[in-house]
């Protein structure tokens, strides 16, 4: 590091020349403090300068790193523009191919929707329709609901068979024709008739438990759709559950009651939906 010296060789001349003054003496002692304090500060100044300097070139060396970086990554992208400007023919098939396919399927989805939604409106129609025509009394005996686009019509044993038989009560017909009615009304719907019992095992001649009971009841109600109401029969399904699909505890006779029942289950045909999955897109090829 540099510094700077004091000019002692004129003051030894003016020195030896001879003895001086106080006055000058003091002149010349003053100066020389003033030239000390000079050089202390200069020197300072050149260290602030010199550290000022070493961090400079630090971030001179930490940009051009930033900047040979960014080079490189520039290469990086300008091959790869190159590569996919290159092969820019086959994307752009790819693409149409693919803008196809998603055209494809949005179509077939609302197809989907389109049919569900009609599936949808049809049952609160039927339902509604349903539940005005029935009266005050028969409400209590019957229970129409909607679950998951099926309509389920609950009717209890009390109102539909004869007691402890399959056999259908008289009383049962006014209710049996109204439903049939809406049944014939709809005729893009299929019908399930499912018996079900309580847990009480039966004790009677020709049927062997409550399985047999609940399948003999079905296919008394389905027998009398067909034949006092004139439903196709092509359209009507019966099954029986025996004790085991209840819908309340069977430990009470509230609950044994609501077990004790035959459900009308009413559908959209499946090969309306079975003829939109096969109109299915089917992927393509790659």
């Amino acid at each position: 590091m540099k510094s700077f010296s004091i000019p002692l060789i004129l003051l030894v001349a003016i020195l030896t020349q001879g003895c001086v003054s106080n006055k000058k003496y003091q002149e010349l002692q003053s100066a020389n403090g003033k030239l000390q304090e000079s050089n202390t500060q200069l020197n300072q100044r050149l260290q602030a300068s010199e550290q000022d300097l070493s961090g400079s070139k630090i971030r001179v060396k930490s940009l051009e790193e930033q900047i040979a970086a960014e080079r490189s990554n520039v290469a990086a992208l300008q091959a790869a523009l190159n590569k996919c400007l290159n092969s820019s023919s086959q994307g752009n098939v790819n693409i149409s191919k693919l803008v196809d396919e998603i055209n494809s399927s949005n179509k077939y989805i609302q197809q989907l929707v389109n049919a569900k939604n009609k599936s949808d409106s049809l049952n609160v129609v039927l339902t509604n329709n349903l539940t005005r025509s029935l009266s005050r009394e028969e409400m209590s005996d019957v229970d129409v609901k909607v679950l998951k686009g099926v309509v389920y019509i609950s009717l209890s044993d009390n109102m539909l068979y004869k007691s402890g038989s399959y056999e259908i009560s008289d009383k049962a017909g006014a209710t049996l024709s109204k439903i049939a009615k809406i049944i014939q009304d709809y005729q893009g719907y299929d019908v399930l008739i499912e018996g079900n019992t309580d847990n009480i095992p039966i004790s009677k001649p020709n049927i062997r438990n409550n399985w047999d009971l609940s399948a003999l009841r079905a296919s008394s109600v389905v027998q009398s759709l067909q034949n006092n109401y004139g439903v196709d029969p092509k359209r009507l399904t019966a099954g029986g559950r025996g004790e085991y699909n209840p819908v309340a505890a069977n430990d009470s006779e509230a609950g044994k009651t609501k077990n004790r029942r035959t459900q009308i289950i009413i559908t959209p045909k499946l090969d309306q939906f079975m003829d939109l999955i096969g109109k299915a897109p089917e992927p393509s090829k790659p």
